[in-house]
């Protein structure tokens, strides 16, 4: 057995000591508030995306709306999995997830949008991603070592935030070439 393993007889008892606590154990690293806190702040961010998705895909018009509103309609459905993804990790580390609509605007890290010409659309949701990619990564890097599931999931969605963000920059050349 290797050295810096625990014998089974303590894992057992540290088990049973804080049962109440389900899966945060002495082995959590990190400050679970915050981390919780943190997540809110990414759950109002994935919301308010969604919002502004939806405001899209229904308002888009002109003549490349089509496809570029059925990109907006994919990405709100890819960003509401997100918010669904935070919110479950919020609740797995005993936290409420925020889905209080006052303060959402002030809570998300994206702003809102309500541009009706379709290239302003497209710039500010390629803004939106560029953001969530870059809080994404400060959280991730802030996370480390100390939360693994959080920093999994998360870095699961930054690449779909990454995605995003390439699908709309090739909208953006589309439309301005």
């Amino acid at each position: 057995m290797a050295d810096f393993l625990t014998d089974v007889e303590t894992l057992r008892a540290r088990a049973r000591a804080n049962i109440e606590q389900g899966p945060i154990t002495s082995a959590y690293g990190a400050d679970r508030e915050r981390v919780i806190a943190v997540l809110n702040e990414a759950l109002a961010t994935e919301l308010v995306c969604v919002l502004r998705y939806k405001r899209h895909y229904f308002t888009a018009t002109g003549l490349n709306a089509g496809p570029v509103a059925a990109e907006f309609l994919q990405h709100a459905t890819e960003e509401q999995g997100h918010a669904d993804q935070i919110a479950l990790r919020i609740t797995q580390l005993q936290g409420e997830p925020n889905f209080d609509p006052t303060g959402l605007a002030t809570r998300s890290h994206a702003e809102y949008d309500d541009s009706l010409d379709l290239l302003d659309m497209v710039r500010e949701d390629l803004v939106a991603e560029r953001v969530a990619i870059q809080s994404y990564s400060e959280i991730i890097g802030w996370l480390g070592t100390n939360d693994p599931t959080t920093r999994r999931m998360l870095e699961e969605i930054l690449a779909v935030e990454e995605e995003h963000a390439n699908d709309l920059l090739g909208i953006l050349e589309t439309i301005t070439t």
